[in-house]
């Protein structure tokens, strides 16, 4: 009996639905993250994007646990000479709910060309509608 070796054509891809509303941050990421990756997938190889699709909704309704909404500070650099931009979680959530999530779930990604892959199966949205109900994805 051989071992089964999968390939990228035979990968059959789920659709998943999340809502954030009332979750904390860093569990929600966590979940997603491992879907994403295809960890939670029988015949998960390191080596291929077997990872599956996730919607998440409600993104402004997340939450950080402790004293982390005034103290957690995104920031970015421009590229520029003093072009770090600095800015706090309760500015971003208001201005920008879908890349606090957005933010957290790519973090914990690889780092690589495989990883970009299985980040740009993550759709975010801040309400509770989204435009994939054609894929009926299964609500966790």
């Amino acid at each position: 009996m051989s071992t089964f070796v999968p390939s990228g054509k035979e990968i059959v891809r789920k659709w998943y639905l999340m809502d954030a509303n009332g979750q904390t941050l860093g569990r929600l990421a966590a979940k997603a993250a491992s879907i994403l990756s295809g960890k939670l997938n029988p015949q998960y190889v390191p080596y291929l994007d077997m990872g599956d699709h996730v919607i998440v909704i409600n993104a402004e309704k997340v939450r950080l646990s402790g004293l982390k909404n005034e103290k957690k500070i995104y920031r970015r650099y421009t590229g520029f000479p003093g072009g770090l931009r600095e800015e706090s979680f309760t500015r971003l959530l208001s201005r920008r709910p879908e890349k606090v999530l957005e933010e957290a779930i790519k973090g914990m990604l690889p780092k690589t060309k495989l990883g970009r892959a299985m980040g740009s199966k993550l759709k975010v949205y801040s309400g509770d509608k989204h435009p994939h109900q054609a894929q009926r994805p299964v609500e966790l």
